[in-house]
């Protein structure tokens, strides 16, 4: 199926909303809400992990140095787990998982090294109601530094050991990382950086046991920017940062304007929500309705009134 990227239009139950910006840091990505309106969002340049309070509109510093996190996430119980990555800085990431609780402050490891081996970049996290929780390991910097001759998607399960579920030649290059509401399905996109590098969002069945069969593909962005991170609304729709308005490369192109793309399980485009800034990188739901999109892209955290619902594994929904 061949898709006009192009005449792709806004939501009609969207037209008359406005994206507003909420607040400007330096290279946004990773958010995560929660119900009083807070929202983590990590600046991976500056190192550090970042609070913006939707009520008040102020912007504070969370956690300094964070250890260059990326994907942000909060568990069933409410806690912060962390893609502490290896971007943006001269090999000084923690290239971990880690769990915060909010209430105590105690940070956990939950996992360093596979094998005996680092990290290359854990990007983003997914988690299941039952504990289980995956992560997306690609290498987007300096290759060398690798020390894994794979990039991988992992699961850790609740007694702590860690599978790798996911790995090349299946895919290429993981990155946004998403479950379905019913956990019956896990998402990803698969986005490598060169000419002719897949720029797909894959579907997997998942069962009650965290594996991972059946892949299909979701959508192709080629020979545009792929999808980057992405939610999943409460109806099942996807809701993908992709696209891009000045290309970085001649591995990508302008077919796919940037902005967050809402796509049904099945690859239908049922609209774009047009972002006037480079580079979209993550979207998550959130506000006491979960009708607000907070949207990571470039320097910038924007937010959208949506009608439809998202949903987020450490909030019930109805």
């Amino acid at each position: 199926m061949t898709i006009d990227f192009q005449s792709v239009q806004l939501p009609a139950d969207l037209a008359a909303r406005d994206v507003a910006s909420a607040t400007i840091v330096a290279f946004t990505e990773g958010p995560a809400a929660t119900a009083d309106g807070t929202v983590y969002f990590s600046d991976i340049a500056n190192n550090r992990i970042m609070k913006f309070n939707s009520v008040s509109g102020t912007t504070s510093v969370f956690r300094e140095p964070s250890g260059r996190a990326n994907g942000l996430l909060f568990d069933p119980q409410g806690r912060l787990l962390a893609c502490e990555g290896n971007e943006f800085g001269d090999n000084d990431g923690n290239r971990r998982i880690t769990r915060t609780n909010l209430a105590t402050g105690e940070v956990e490891v939950l996992t360093d090294s596979f094998e005996g081996k680092k990290y290359n970049a854990p990007n983003d996290i997914a988690a299941c109601s039952n504990g289980q929780i995956f992560f997306t390991d690609p290498c987007y910097g300096d290759r060398s530094t690798m020390e894994l001759d794979h990039d991988s998607v992992y699961r850790i399960d609740v007694d702590g050991s860690v599978s790798r579920v996911i790995t090349q030649p299946e895919i290429q290059r993981p990155n946004g990382i998403a479950i379905s509401p019913d956990e019956k399905t896990l998402y990803l996109v698969d986005s490598c950086p060169v000419v002719g590098g897949n720029r797909k969002i894959w579907k997997f069945d998942l069962s009650p046991a965290g594996e991972v069969s059946n892949q299909q593909v979701v959508i192709d962005f080629a020979p545009g920017r792929g999808g980057d991170g992405m939610a999943v609304a409460q109806n099942g729709d996807l809701y993908i940062a992709a696209g891009i308005a000045r290309p970085r490369g001649p591995h990508e192109s302008t077919i796919v304007p940037p902005g967050i793309w809402i796509v049904t399980p099945d690859g239908e485009v049922k609209g774009r929500i047009p972002i006037p800034e480079d580079v979209l990188t993550n979207v998550t739901f959130g506000g006491d309705d979960l009708q607000t999109l907070f949207i990571a892209a470039g320097k910038t955290l924007f937010s959208i009134r949506v009608e439809t619902p998202g949903f987020v594994v450490h909030r019930p929904h109805h």
